[in-house]
């Protein structure tokens, strides 16, 4: 990957992030991520489109080039690797990772991944159950349906858990949805209320909205998605 800037690095990645809920990224959604004002997210967006690493059409949006896309994966794949390690190496909790990998992720070169990657048995997931991207610009999809849509009587396993948020990994962590799990769910909540789902051996846990919200699963079987209140 070429030696870009850990600004360019953050909005090639952020780009990437928002652009899984659409198609084009806003300036606003960005400046909002981001935390900066939205007249820098338009220069920065221009800088970006003149290398050639986002297309970008005023109060339409922006989106990554092929090239843009294949680098923010590899910024990602930083990311993720280093998340993993700090777990599996060094005995840091889920929850502690993320800000740890945040900073660590501009620093280390394809080398160094690629060792972190060998050393650790060539993962294909991160800690939070998130795919890492292969070295070739290409991820694994993912599952877009959270806990809170799943119907009563179904029952899924987890795959992924929304990791920007140490508060929710350490509640998701004693709730016991970590990924891999297989849950049933066993009654769906009414508006505010929490949902009952039952683990593997029948423990029954309560999970409040904002955590099935932010817990992605998978389920062999055909399943009708409960609308979200």
């Amino acid at each position: 990957m070429p030696m870009l800037s850990q600004s360019i690095q953050d909005y090639l990645k952020t780009i990437y992030e928002l652009r899984q809920h659409s198609d084009r990224v806003t300036t606003n959604a960005l400046a909002e991520r981001l935390d900066v004002a939205a007249a820098s997210v338009t220069g920065m967006i221009k800088k970006l489109a003149e290398m050639k690493l986002v297309e970008y059409e005023p109060y339409q949006g922006a989106r990554l080039t092929e090239t843009g896309e294949k680098m923010a994966l590899a910024i990602i794949r930083h990311h993720r690797l280093i998340e993993l390690y700090l777990t599996a190496a060094m005995g840091y909790t889920w929850d502690r990772v993320h800000e740890e990998a945040e900073r660590l992720e501009h620093a280390i070169s394809e080398e160094f991944a690629d060792k972190i990657s060998s050393l650790l048995g060539d993962p294909q997931i991160d800690p939070h159950g998130d795919p890492i991207p292969r070295k070739d610009g290409t991820v694994a999809a993912t599952s877009t349906l959270t806990l809170n849509l799943v119907p009563a009587g179904q029952t899924v396993r987890i795959e992924r858990v929304r990791d920007e948020d140490p508060s929710l990994l350490r509640r998701v962590a004693e709730l016991g949805l970590t990924p891999g799990v297989v849950v049933s769910v066993d009654q769906l909540p009414s508006a505010g209320h929490d949902l009952a789902i039952a683990l593997a051996g029948g423990q029954q846990r309560f999970v409040e909205p904002d955590v099935a919200r932010n817990v992605y699963v998978t389920s062999a079987e055909p399943m009708r998605v409960q609308p979200e209140a």
